[in-house]
């Protein structure tokens, strides 16, 4: 019963990542690392791992109904993705070097300034 609990507990954080992902464009790291954390007790480098993992398929689906109803520039697009692979790849080996204290810190302070910009 635990193991079926833990696993509806996964799928509807998954859920939520992809709604709010979906309507807001809010990247679905922003809701996944931190329920990995919180929620599921993981280790922040490896809820950062798994949360690109969960993110392309949700993605890839949202890209495609936006792809449907014309709201992408490809051009910019396609120039970001190319900045992005470099970058992804980048932080990933960056992810191993940094202590999980700073990590913590760092991504703290990221959401905390996207959310003020946000609102002003």
């Amino acid at each position: 019963m635990k193991r079926l609990n833990n696993n509806f507990k996964k799928i509807f954080i998954g859920f939520m990542a992809g709604v709010i992902s979906g309507l807001f464009t809010a990247g679905g790291g922003l809701i996944l690392v931190p329920a990995f954390m919180y929620m599921l007790k993981m280790k922040p480098k490896k809820a950062r791992a798994t949360s690109i993992f969960c993110i392309l398929p949700m993605v890839i689906t949202t890209a495609f109904f936006y792809s449907k109803n014309n709201l992408i520039n490809w051009n910019t697009g396609i120039l970001c993705a190319i900045g992005g692979i470099i970058g992804g790849f980048t932080g990933a080996k960056l992810l191993n070097k940094i202590p999980d204290k700073y990590l913590k810190l760092a991504f703290a302070i990221f959401l905390i300034y996207a959310g003020w910009n946000m609102l002003f």
